[in-house]
């Protein structure tokens, strides 16, 4: 074993093991100063490898550094340094222990120079993230908690036999670029998509994000998705077939967010929307789109916390969720107003915000490989998104009609949290030579043309006031948009019942068979007192996974 420094990962993963062990001032100190801790250390490293074990017949590279990684690294940190700076006050110890391994799951991932390592720490993010959903405590969130558990081991399956098949195929564990033209290859494509959000099972996100706590949302919005960007990144650029999954992604989650009444779906919607435009760039491929992947994943999980700290303020200040039960807030809640327009500015990609010096490369790239037809439609997404994201979630939310709720604005370190992100956001927006200076590969790019910022700004003008012509539509009712999960809880459904009730039939007939026996003669079951307990023990379980199944789906 050859390490050189200590893991930030596991630093992270560590320190949520003794987080319940603290209270009150100690555990605010304890969990805003690790990440910072965790953001030194990586900026304190050099490129390469610097930590690496040997198993077996293999070398397993926990720590492999480059500017990829380097700067996922980064804003993983700063998000879990502002996630539990918004929530240290308020949050419960379980759900932050959990948040902290599931950050250092996901630093870990990003760190892991072989597939085997990343695997490892790919389903302790699962797991991990599935507690921050289960620990609110609700009938809601224990069911949509299972069924994420169920679609991200089920993921897991996929990878585990694709990284199988693919050491088998080639003797190697290293995690380095691939194509998919193999049944490894593609299976390993295969897990990191279904962690991305891509079809067919694209629903488990909208399904249980909305149902995890307040905070809980803002941890949930940047590690899972973003390692999925990290991981195709790393391992297929240039795929062509992600051009058009990662389309479908963009306008998938647009149209259900603009049938969306929940505001914290329509921002889980909207992170589907966003992870296609990374998609997107990453199949094209070339430089100039990987680096506008890797920017617009820096950008998106910042501006989409801002988002959902905004949306979970005003949930933890009024218990409401639904855009039919809120509306004038402005007025009691500016400065959560005012923070949360921002975020929206930013995900529109407005001048002057991070997502335009960012979402811009995606869509200039495709400009560049002569995709043209590509570039209209990311042009036409983005007045999508500017009609769900933009203007939808803070008019309804914090303008339309008077609702008569007059909430306080919600305690100081929630505000601090969210007013530093926005910050951020414009400062990213001025200045992005910081940002494009972190990026894998040399930057020739300059966002401020007269032509890019007279564009967008027509754009969004145009697409603003489609949205206030179309208002009379655009007001939400109490309805249920149905998804693709619905899908398989039908299915699963009806595979239950009908296991269960040839389960049943069988019992019956069993039972006739046996009475009708004569004295003397006995099944082995009842004659073997261990056999008997075995046979008990698993009809049990049998019945029970299929009950526990019907009754989740």
């Amino acid at each position: 074993m050859t390490c050189s420094l200590f893991h930030p990962g596991l630093l992270l993963i560590l320190s949520g093991l003794i987080i319940p062990f603290l209270q009150g001032t100690r555990r605010t100190l304890f969990v805003l100063l690790i990440p910072c801790v965790a953001l030194i250390s990586i900026w304190n490293m050099s490129f390469g490898t610097a930590c690496s074990i040997q198993y077996l017949d293999y070398e397993l590279t926990l720590i492999n550094l480059d500017a990829l990684s380097r700067i996922f690294i980064t804003v993983f940190a700063i998000t879990v340094f502002t996630g539990s700076l918004f929530c240290c006050k308020q949050a419960k110890s379980k759900e932050l222990a959990a948040a902290f391994v599931y950050a250092g799951g996901a630093m870990s991932v990003v760190l892991a120079g072989d597939l085997l390592s990343l695997f490892i720490f790919w389903e302790l993010m699962a797991l991990a993230s599935t507690l921050i959903i289960w620990s609110v405590q609700t009938e809601y969130s224990w069911r949509a908690g299972m069924r994420y558990i169920v679609i991200h081991l089920l993921g897991g399956v996929i990878l585990m036999c694709g990284i199988s098949a693919y050491v088998n195929e080639t003797g190697s564990i290293l995690f380095t670029a691939m194509q998919p033209n193999s049944i490894g290859t593609w299976l390993i494509l295969c897990g990191f998509l279904l962690n991305a959000g891509a079809p067919p099972l694209t629903a488990w996100l909208a399904d249980a994000y909305p149902e995890a706590s307040f905070s809980g949302t803002v941890f949930l919005s940047a590690f899972t998705t973003k390692t999925a960007v990290y991981v195709l990144l790393r391992g297929f650029p240039g795929t062509e077939l992600l051009v058009y999954i990662g389309l479908f992604m963009i306008f998938y989650g647009i149209i259900y967010a603009l049938l969306e009444n929940d505001m914290r779906r329509i921002l889980a919607y909207s992170i589907i929307n966003q992870v296609g435009f990374m998609v997107v760039g990453i199949g094209i491929g070339t430089e100039m789109a990987l680096n506008g992947a890797a920017a617009h994943a820096f950008t998106h999980i910042i501006y989409k916390a801002l988002l959902l700290m905004s949306a979970g303020s005003v949930l933890y200040m009024t218990g409401k969720r639904k855009c039919t039960d809120l509306g004038g807030l402005i007025q009691s809640m500016p400065v959560t107003a005012v923070c949360g327009i921002i975020g929206a500015l930013a995900i529109s990609s407005f001048p002057l915000t991070s997502g335009f010096v960012s979402k811009s490369m995606v869509t200039q790239a495709s400009v560049d490989e002569h995709l043209l037809w590509v570039w209209l439609l990311l042009q036409a997404a983005s007045a999508g998104v500017f009609l769900h994201a933009g203007i939808k979630f803070p008019w309804f939310v914090f303008f339309q009609k008077d609702s008569g709720l007059r909430p306080d604005e919600p305690p100081i370190n929630m505000q601090m949290a969210m007013i530093f992100f926005a910050a951020v956001c414009i400062l990213i927006g001025i200045f992005p030579d910081f940002l494009y200076g972190m990026l894998p590969y040399e930057v020739n790019y300059v966002p401020y043309t007269a032509a890019h910022t007279l564009t967008q700004l027509q754009l969004l003008l145009f697409s603003g006031l489609a949205f206030f012509v179309l208002l009379p539509l655009m007001k939400r009712t109490l309805t249920i948009s149905l998804d693709f999960d619905w899908f398989y809880r039908k299915l699963a459904k009806m595979i239950s019942i009908f296991i269960l009730t040839s389960l049943c039939n069988f019992q019956s007939k069993l039972s006739k068979k046996v009475s009708a026996l004569k004295p003397g003669y006995y099944i082995d079951g009842i004659l073997n007192i261990r056999f008997s307990l075995a046979m008990g023990m698993g009809l049990i379980m049998i019945v029970f996974i299929i009950s526990l199944s019907y009754f989740l789906f």
